[in-house]
């Protein structure tokens, strides 16, 4: 079985979403892992906060961030076990993140190394 990596990026909302939505959303975001856990099927996963986050680019210079203008954030992920890139797909296809017009679930394998 292989392991795939799920992305979720999401519209950036700049505290545009209330204390009680963003629970209301990690409660289904719970109850979605769960369910793949109950298949045996969960590897791994977290969300990312953007405390003291920091954006390195090709010339090694350091910005704070992902801040600023930027459409959409990387809000975290989860990895899977499946038998194809399909079948974990359709496991994305149940993510909550999902509800958000514009958000997205990149899903990759991963590599494995031998």
């Amino acid at each position: 079985m292989k392991e795939y990596i799920l992305i979720f990026r999401h519209e950036n909302v700049n505290g545009k979403v209330s204390p009680e939505q963003i629970q209301q959303w990690m409660k289904q975001q719970m109850d979605w892992v769960n369910s793949i856990v109950a298949q045996n099927k969960f590897v791994s996963g977290t969300g990312l906060l953007f405390d003291d986050a920091k954006v390195v680019n090709h010339k090694k210079f350091v910005t704070n961030g992902p801040f600023g203008d930027i459409k959409e954030t990387l809000g975290g992920y989860i990895i899977v076990k499946s038998e194809s890139a399909d079948e974990a797909a359709e496991f994305a296809k149940g993510a909550p993140i999902l509800q958000g017009e514009g958000n997205t679930v990149e899903v990759r394998q991963i590599m494995q190394h031998k």
